[in-house]
Protein backbone atom coordinates (compact mmCIF):
# COMPACT_ATOMS: atom_id res chain seq x y z
CA UNK A 1 0.00 0.00 0.00
CA UNK A 2 3.04 2.31 0.00
CA UNK A 3 2.29 3.29 -3.58
CA UNK A 4 -0.93 5.06 -2.54
CA UNK A 5 -0.20 8.62 -1.33
CA UNK A 6 -1.69 9.42 2.04
CA UNK A 7 -3.81 12.31 0.76
CA UNK A 8 -5.31 10.02 -1.90
CA UNK A 9 -5.89 7.07 0.39
CA UNK A 10 -7.70 9.22 2.94
CA UNK A 11 -11.51 9.02 2.82
CA UNK A 12 -11.62 6.60 -0.14
CA UNK A 13 -12.01 2.90 -0.61
CA UNK A 14 -9.76 1.37 -3.23
CA UNK A 15 -9.66 -2.26 -4.30
CA UNK A 16 -7.12 -3.67 -6.73
CA UNK A 17 -6.56 -7.23 -7.72
CA UNK A 18 -2.98 -8.42 -7.47
CA UNK A 19 -2.12 -12.07 -7.64
CA UNK A 20 -5.74 -13.01 -6.96
CA UNK A 21 -5.86 -10.93 -3.76
CA UNK A 22 -7.61 -7.69 -2.89
CA UNK A 23 -6.28 -4.55 -1.30
CA UNK A 24 -8.43 -2.14 0.67
CA UNK A 25 -7.44 1.42 1.52
CA UNK A 26 -9.87 2.55 4.13
CA UNK A 27 -9.07 4.77 7.09
CA UNK A 28 -12.29 4.12 9.02
CA UNK A 29 -14.24 1.08 10.08
CA UNK A 30 -17.98 0.76 10.52
CA UNK A 31 -19.03 -1.68 13.24
CA UNK A 32 -20.72 -4.84 11.97
CA UNK A 33 -24.55 -4.67 11.87
CA UNK A 34 -26.28 -5.80 15.05
CA UNK A 35 -28.41 -8.94 14.80
CA UNK A 36 -32.14 -8.33 14.63
CA UNK A 37 -32.76 -10.45 17.73
CA UNK A 38 -29.95 -11.32 20.09
CA UNK A 39 -31.05 -13.34 23.12
CA UNK A 40 -27.45 -13.61 24.31
CA UNK A 41 -27.69 -10.00 25.47
CA UNK A 42 -30.15 -11.04 28.15
CA UNK A 43 -27.43 -13.09 29.86
CA UNK A 44 -24.92 -10.23 30.13
CA UNK A 45 -24.64 -7.74 32.98
CA UNK A 46 -23.45 -5.04 30.55
CA UNK A 47 -26.89 -5.12 28.91
CA UNK A 48 -28.74 -4.47 32.16
CA UNK A 49 -26.17 -1.89 33.21
CA UNK A 50 -26.85 -0.02 29.97
CA UNK A 51 -30.61 -0.15 30.59
CA UNK A 52 -30.11 1.20 34.12
CA UNK A 53 -27.93 4.00 32.71
CA UNK A 54 -30.70 4.97 30.27
CA UNK A 55 -33.26 4.91 33.08
CA UNK A 56 -31.22 7.13 35.42
CA UNK A 57 -30.17 9.52 32.65
CA UNK A 58 -33.77 10.07 31.49
CA UNK A 59 -34.92 10.47 35.11
CA UNK A 60 -32.34 13.20 35.73
CA UNK A 61 -33.12 14.83 32.40
CA UNK A 62 -36.83 15.16 33.18
CA UNK A 63 -36.27 16.16 36.78
CA UNK A 64 -34.03 19.14 35.96
CA UNK A 65 -35.83 20.30 32.83
CA UNK A 66 -39.40 20.06 34.15
CA UNK A 67 -38.33 21.89 37.32
CA UNK A 68 -36.91 24.62 35.09
CA UNK A 69 -40.14 24.90 33.09
CA UNK A 70 -42.30 25.11 36.22
CA UNK A 71 -39.92 27.59 37.85
CA UNK A 72 -40.19 29.82 34.80
CA UNK A 73 -44.00 29.76 34.92
CA UNK A 74 -44.05 30.51 38.64
CA UNK A 75 -41.66 33.43 38.25
CA UNK A 76 -43.62 34.94 35.36
CA UNK A 77 -47.00 34.60 37.08
CA UNK A 78 -48.14 38.16 37.98
CA UNK A 79 -49.73 36.80 41.14
CA UNK A 80 -46.40 35.39 42.32
CA UNK A 81 -43.91 37.90 40.98
CA UNK A 82 -44.93 41.52 41.48
CA UNK A 83 -41.44 43.02 41.34
CA UNK A 84 -39.89 42.51 37.89
CA UNK A 85 -41.75 40.15 35.59
CA UNK A 86 -39.44 40.84 32.64
CA UNK A 87 -36.21 39.87 34.41
CA UNK A 88 -37.52 37.56 37.09
CA UNK A 89 -37.28 34.32 35.11
CA UNK A 90 -34.90 32.29 33.02
CA UNK A 91 -37.25 32.75 30.05
CA UNK A 92 -37.47 30.56 26.97
CA UNK A 93 -33.74 30.97 26.44
CA UNK A 94 -33.04 29.53 29.89
CA UNK A 95 -35.45 26.63 29.34
CA UNK A 96 -33.73 25.80 26.04
CA UNK A 97 -30.35 25.91 27.78
CA UNK A 98 -31.63 23.56 30.48
CA UNK A 99 -32.70 20.96 27.93
CA UNK A 100 -29.61 21.30 25.75
CA UNK A 101 -27.23 21.47 28.70
CA UNK A 102 -28.66 18.37 30.36
CA UNK A 103 -28.41 16.40 27.12
CA UNK A 104 -24.77 17.48 26.78
CA UNK A 105 -24.00 16.38 30.35
CA UNK A 106 -25.92 13.11 30.26
CA UNK A 107 -24.70 11.99 26.82
CA UNK A 108 -21.15 12.70 27.97
CA UNK A 109 -21.68 10.64 31.12
CA UNK A 110 -23.47 7.65 29.59
CA UNK A 111 -22.09 7.36 26.05
CA UNK A 112 -19.52 4.79 27.09
CA UNK A 113 -22.09 2.68 28.94
CA UNK A 114 -25.29 2.66 26.91
CA UNK A 115 -24.51 4.94 23.99
CA UNK A 116 -26.27 7.86 25.67
CA UNK A 117 -29.57 7.65 23.77
CA UNK A 118 -31.93 9.17 26.39
CA UNK A 119 -34.56 9.35 23.65
CA UNK A 120 -36.68 6.62 21.99
CA UNK A 121 -36.38 8.44 18.65
CA UNK A 122 -32.59 8.15 18.77
CA UNK A 123 -32.88 4.48 19.75
CA UNK A 124 -35.33 3.92 16.87
CA UNK A 125 -32.89 5.44 14.39
CA UNK A 126 -30.09 3.22 15.73
CA UNK A 127 -32.32 0.20 15.34
CA UNK A 128 -33.13 1.15 11.73
CA UNK A 129 -29.39 1.47 11.08
CA UNK A 130 -28.72 -1.97 12.58
CA UNK A 131 -26.66 -0.45 15.37
CA UNK A 132 -28.72 -2.08 18.14
CA UNK A 133 -30.82 -5.24 18.24
CA UNK A 134 -34.60 -5.26 18.55
CA UNK A 135 -34.37 -6.52 22.15
CA UNK A 136 -31.98 -3.75 23.17
CA UNK A 137 -34.07 -1.11 21.38
CA UNK A 138 -37.27 -2.18 23.18
CA UNK A 139 -35.59 -2.39 26.57
CA UNK A 140 -33.96 1.01 26.11
CA UNK A 141 -37.31 2.59 25.22
CA UNK A 142 -38.97 1.01 28.25
CA UNK A 143 -36.16 2.22 30.51
CA UNK A 144 -36.36 5.72 29.04
CA UNK A 145 -40.13 5.97 29.52
CA UNK A 146 -39.94 4.65 33.08
CA UNK A 147 -37.12 7.08 33.85
CA UNK A 148 -39.16 9.97 32.47
CA UNK A 149 -42.17 8.99 34.59
CA UNK A 150 -40.05 8.77 37.73
CA UNK A 151 -38.32 12.07 36.98
CA UNK A 152 -41.63 13.89 36.64
CA UNK A 153 -42.92 12.04 39.69
CA UNK A 154 -40.07 13.46 41.77
CA UNK A 155 -40.89 16.98 40.59
CA UNK A 156 -44.54 16.51 41.55
CA UNK A 157 -43.57 15.03 44.93
CA UNK A 158 -41.42 18.06 45.77
CA UNK A 159 -43.68 20.77 44.29
CA UNK A 160 -47.14 19.29 43.97
CA UNK A 161 -49.07 22.57 44.08
CA UNK A 162 -46.92 24.29 41.50
CA UNK A 163 -46.77 21.14 39.37
CA UNK A 164 -50.55 20.88 39.06
CA UNK A 165 -51.10 24.63 38.71
CA UNK A 166 -48.50 25.27 36.01
CA UNK A 167 -48.99 22.42 33.58
CA UNK A 168 -46.56 19.84 34.92
CA UNK A 169 -44.12 20.48 32.08
CA UNK A 170 -46.39 18.49 29.76
CA UNK A 171 -46.12 18.97 26.01
CA UNK A 172 -49.29 20.42 24.48
CA UNK A 173 -50.11 22.12 21.21
CA UNK A 174 -50.13 25.82 21.99
CA UNK A 175 -53.08 28.11 21.18
CA UNK A 176 -52.98 29.60 17.71
CA UNK A 177 -51.39 26.56 16.05
CA UNK A 178 -53.15 23.68 14.32
CA UNK A 179 -52.20 20.02 14.68
CA UNK A 180 -50.50 19.95 11.29
CA UNK A 181 -48.13 22.71 12.34
CA UNK A 182 -47.32 20.98 15.61
CA UNK A 183 -46.84 17.65 13.87
CA UNK A 184 -44.49 19.20 11.31
CA UNK A 185 -42.53 20.97 14.04
CA UNK A 186 -41.94 17.65 15.80
CA UNK A 187 -40.82 15.94 12.59
CA UNK A 188 -38.37 18.67 11.61
CA UNK A 189 -37.10 19.19 15.16
CA UNK A 190 -36.35 15.49 15.58
CA UNK A 191 -34.72 15.37 12.16
CA UNK A 192 -32.32 18.13 13.24
CA UNK A 193 -31.49 16.29 16.47
CA UNK A 194 -31.03 12.81 14.98
CA UNK A 195 -29.11 14.13 11.98
CA UNK A 196 -26.74 15.88 14.38
CA UNK A 197 -26.34 12.75 16.51
CA UNK A 198 -25.21 10.63 13.58
CA UNK A 199 -23.07 13.31 11.98
CA UNK A 200 -21.23 13.82 15.26
CA UNK A 201 -20.66 10.09 15.80
CA UNK A 202 -20.00 9.01 12.20
CA UNK A 203 -16.72 7.03 12.09
CA UNK A 204 -16.08 8.20 8.51
CA UNK A 205 -16.33 11.82 9.61
CA UNK A 206 -13.99 11.17 12.54
CA UNK A 207 -11.40 9.70 10.18
CA UNK A 208 -11.76 12.38 7.52
CA UNK A 209 -11.73 15.30 9.93
CA UNK A 210 -9.33 13.86 12.51
CA UNK A 211 -7.52 17.22 12.59
CA UNK A 212 -10.73 18.83 13.91
CA UNK A 213 -11.47 17.47 17.40
CA UNK A 214 -15.20 17.05 18.04
CA UNK A 215 -16.70 16.34 21.43
CA UNK A 216 -19.84 14.55 20.23
CA UNK A 217 -22.13 15.52 23.15
CA UNK A 218 -21.50 19.22 22.46
CA UNK A 219 -23.15 19.52 19.00
CA UNK A 220 -25.91 17.16 20.16
CA UNK A 221 -26.66 19.42 23.14
CA UNK A 222 -26.58 22.50 20.91
CA UNK A 223 -29.03 20.84 18.48
CA UNK A 224 -31.46 20.27 21.36
CA UNK A 225 -30.96 23.87 22.48
CA UNK A 226 -31.65 25.35 19.03
CA UNK A 227 -34.70 23.17 18.36
CA UNK A 228 -36.20 24.22 21.70
CA UNK A 229 -35.74 27.89 20.84
CA UNK A 230 -37.67 27.35 17.63
CA UNK A 231 -40.49 25.07 18.79
CA UNK A 232 -41.23 25.87 22.45
CA UNK A 233 -43.85 28.41 21.29
CA UNK A 234 -45.52 25.74 19.12
CA UNK A 235 -45.61 22.47 21.07
CA UNK A 236 -43.44 23.10 24.10
CA UNK A 237 -40.91 20.99 22.17
CA UNK A 238 -41.15 17.24 22.37
CA UNK A 239 -38.63 15.63 19.96
CA UNK A 240 -38.33 12.96 22.66
CA UNK A 241 -41.32 10.61 23.12
CA UNK A 242 -40.17 9.55 26.60
CA UNK A 243 -40.05 13.18 27.75
CA UNK A 244 -43.58 13.82 26.48
CA UNK A 245 -44.95 10.51 27.78
CA UNK A 246 -43.51 10.82 31.28
CA UNK A 247 -44.90 14.32 31.77
CA UNK A 248 -48.33 13.28 30.43
CA UNK A 249 -48.52 10.28 32.76
CA UNK A 250 -47.79 12.29 35.91
CA UNK A 251 -49.74 15.41 34.90
CA UNK A 252 -52.59 13.24 33.52
CA UNK A 253 -54.83 15.89 32.00
CA UNK A 254 -56.95 15.49 28.88
CA UNK A 255 -55.14 18.04 26.72
CA UNK A 256 -51.76 16.38 27.28
CA UNK A 257 -53.18 13.02 26.20
CA UNK A 258 -55.10 14.45 23.22
CA UNK A 259 -51.85 15.71 21.68
CA UNK A 260 -49.71 12.75 22.73
CA UNK A 261 -49.82 11.04 19.35
CA UNK A 262 -47.86 13.81 17.62
CA UNK A 263 -45.06 13.51 20.17
CA UNK A 264 -44.58 9.86 19.22
CA UNK A 265 -45.40 9.69 15.52
CA UNK A 266 -43.64 12.97 14.67
CA UNK A 267 -40.27 12.11 16.28
CA UNK A 268 -40.27 8.59 14.84
CA UNK A 269 -40.93 9.91 11.33
CA UNK A 270 -38.25 12.58 11.78
CA UNK A 271 -35.77 9.95 12.97
CA UNK A 272 -36.57 7.68 10.00
CA UNK A 273 -36.07 10.53 7.52
CA UNK A 274 -32.76 11.43 9.16
CA UNK A 275 -31.70 7.79 8.95
CA UNK A 276 -32.46 7.65 5.23
CA UNK A 277 -30.76 10.99 4.53
CA UNK A 278 -27.61 10.16 6.48
CA UNK A 279 -27.21 6.58 5.32
CA UNK A 280 -28.35 6.71 1.70
CA UNK A 281 -27.55 10.29 0.68
CA UNK A 282 -24.56 11.40 2.73
CA UNK A 283 -22.99 7.95 3.14
CA UNK A 284 -24.17 6.93 -0.37
CA UNK A 285 -25.05 3.42 0.79
CA UNK A 286 -27.45 2.89 -2.12
CA UNK A 287 -24.83 3.89 -4.72
CA UNK A 288 -22.19 1.69 -3.09
CA UNK A 289 -24.59 -1.25 -3.03
CA UNK A 290 -25.45 -0.70 -6.72
CA UNK A 291 -21.77 -0.49 -7.62
CA UNK A 292 -21.05 -3.71 -5.76
CA UNK A 293 -23.94 -5.42 -7.53
CA UNK A 294 -22.68 -4.32 -10.95
CA UNK A 295 -19.12 -5.42 -10.20
CA UNK A 296 -20.36 -8.88 -9.25
CA UNK A 297 -22.66 -9.17 -12.26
Amino acid sequence: MKWIPEHVAKDIETTAEQGGGEFSAKDYHDPPPAPLINFDELTKWSFYRACIAEFIATLLFLYVTVLTVIGHKVQTDPAKNTVDQDCGSVGILGIAWAFGGMIFILVYCTAGISGGHINPAVTFRLFLGRKVSLIRAIMYMVAQCLGAICGCGLVKAFQKTYYNSYGGGANELQPGFNKGTGFGAEIIGTFVLVYTVFSATDPKRSARDSHVPVLAPLPIGFAVFMVHLATIPITGTGINPARSFGAAVIYNKEKAWDDQWMFWVGPFIGAAIAAFYHQYILRAAAIKALGSFRSNA
